[in-house]
């Protein structure tokens, strides 16, 4: 047994034991120390910063995102395209967030039906290419987004722009037998494999009915807004699929 004095110089294998033990312990403790901050920082920063990835302005901290397109065969550029995601923040600080980031892509916010209160949002705007539209809900700890832009141009390229303060309504029959939709009074008939037809309606809440010969007729209420436009479509199995808003 070795014993150590003050002012005394410990054998060498016990100065590479203690080094070794030194550096050990500064390792763990420098990852752990890492881990704690890469935990906490998106938890409790409170600055928002832009997602450089994201398709539409999105803050990097999230609980939940998802993005979606709405695409026309022959036409590349999406007609519209919407983002949803949660943030962990306060429903202002996401507010002041999106006007920044909006504004620096010469998106210019409209007076017309804006909502703002302490537990949702409402802001239209006029981006680059075409209307768009900004919705924030506070919920518990964390605000829901909900964030469209539209594109004029590829939407008068795919032929389903509406005519001004009308909404357009596309009808589609992709199966094999002859299908029919019965809308404000008016039967259209589509047969199989025949284009897409649309029509031009009046903005407001319509009932509507997908007919196919040994199929149960299908019911339903579309709501429709002025410069939006909506598919209807009767899949290959003859069923009919969800309303999809195309613009």
């Amino acid at each position: 047994m070795t014993t150590v004095r003050h002012g005394a110089r410990a054998p060498a294998r016990w100065q590479l034991l203690a080094c070794g033990l030194a550096l050990f312990a500064s390792c763990l403790l420098a990852a752990s120390a890492g881990a704690w901050v890469s935990n906490l920082s998106p938890l409790f920063s409170v600055a928002l910063a832009p997602d450089p990835d994201a398709r539409l302005p999105a803050p990097t901290r999230y609980l939940y995102r998802g993005t979606h397109t709405t695409v026309m065969p022959g036409v590349e550029a999406p007609l519209r395209t919407r983002l949803e995601t949660t943030v962990p923040a306060e429903l202002g600080d996401v507010l002041s967030f999106y006007r920044t980031e909006l504004g620096k892509l010469g998106w210019q916010e409209q007076p017309d039906g804006a909502v703002i209160a302490t537990d949702h949002a409402q802001l239209a705007f006029a981006s680059p290419l075409g209307p768009a539209a900004l919705q924030l809900a506070r919920k518990d700890s964390s605000t829901s987004i909900h964030l469209v832009q539209k594109n004029a141009d590829a939407a008068i390229r795919a032929n389903i722009m509406p005519e001004p303060g009308q909404a357009k309504l596309v009808f589609s029959n992709i199966s094999g037998r002859d299908a029919a939709l019965t809308i404000n009074a008016r039967t259209v008939k589509r047969a199989a494999g025949a284009n897409a037809v649309s029509l031009d309606l009046a903005p407001g809440k319509y009932s509507y009915e997908l007919t196919v010969p040994d199929h149960s007729a299908t019911t339903n209420v579309l709501t429709l807004t002025a410069g939006d436009t909506w598919e209807l479509t009767i899949g290959r199995d003859g069923d009919a699929w969800p309303p999809l808003q195309l613009y």
